[in-house]
């Protein structure tokens, strides 16, 4: 039967892409769709020598140039839904979230029957968040104001942990390239809310499932000037969003 199909999107990955922790999934009889985002490096070398060590579970998806990680990730999830998964989901290539916590993510998609499932970066009593301060700071701002965007009362837009059902309103939310560079998760929550197709998603097919275990690794693409760009993200966002409450209650 067809497997969660998980992405991973991936660019300049070869030196930093923890295999063990990927053959993890594998083992725990997810289905993987590795994107090769342009890589100038051996990423592609280094994702087809899995592919072929793992020929019935992992697809390798390549793009010819950089297009940057929102359109890495929605090739890799029109790629997995073309494959006839029951849940698809994407993850970030420095398994920043360990591959136990993306099972269990995978698992409590199936099981509640939700259409969104969220990785939640919340320290807790008993969990390992190893989040930088600065970091969190900014994104507890970030999250707020993405909440506020979306009026969606959502706690962690950012973690690049999600599991989705596949429904046409995903699909149609997906039949476009992202506008967005940083804030795409952002943009995905409100094309689910207000899609072009499909029906519109409510607050409770969303859920947030607190990591019990999360890592700040190393070597972050992250640019400097990366928090300004997703903040001029966030006011399209916002302003699109507004524009689609308002017309669905003028059709009321």
């Amino acid at each position: 039967m067809p497997k969660t199909a998980l992405v991973i999107p991936c660019f300049n990955e070869a030196a930093r892409l923890p295999i063990p922790e990927v053959t993890r999934l594998v083992e725990a009889g997810l289905s993987l769709v590795l994107v090769d985002d342009g890589s100038t490096d051996g990423t592609g070398a280094l994702l087809e020598s899995f592919a072929c060590a793992h020929r019935e579970s992992v697809t390798v998806v390549r793009l010819e140039r950089n297009q940057g990680k929102a359109e890495a990730v929605r090739a890799g999830l029109l790629r997995a839904l073309e494959l006839g998964a029951p849940v698809v989901g994407y993850a970030d290539a420095d398994m920043s979230t360990p591959a136990s916590e993306l099972v269990r993510l995978s698992e409590e998609s199936a099981r509640c029957g939700c259409a969104v499932v969220m990785g939640s970066r919340i320290r807790l009593l008993g969990t390992d968040i190893g989040r930088r301060f600065s970091r969190h700071v900014l994104g507890r701002v970030f999250a707020t104001a993405a909440s506020l965007a979306l009026d969606l009362k959502v706690y962690d837009t950012q973690c690049g942990a999600k599991f989705f059902l596949p429904t046409e309103t995903l699909r149609g939310a997906l039949a476009q390239p992202f506008e967005c560079t940083w804030a795409f998760d952002v943009e995905l929550l409100s094309r689910l809310l207000a899609p072009r197709a499909g029906d519109p998603y409510r607050p409770e097919d969303f859920v947030e499932v607190p990591l019990r275990a999360w890592s700040d690794v190393a070597g972050s693409k992250l640019r400097p000037l990366a928090a300004l760009e997703a903040g001029l993200d966030l006011l399209r966002i916002g302003a699109s969003a507004r524009l689609a409450r308002a017309a669905r209650a003028a059709r009321r």
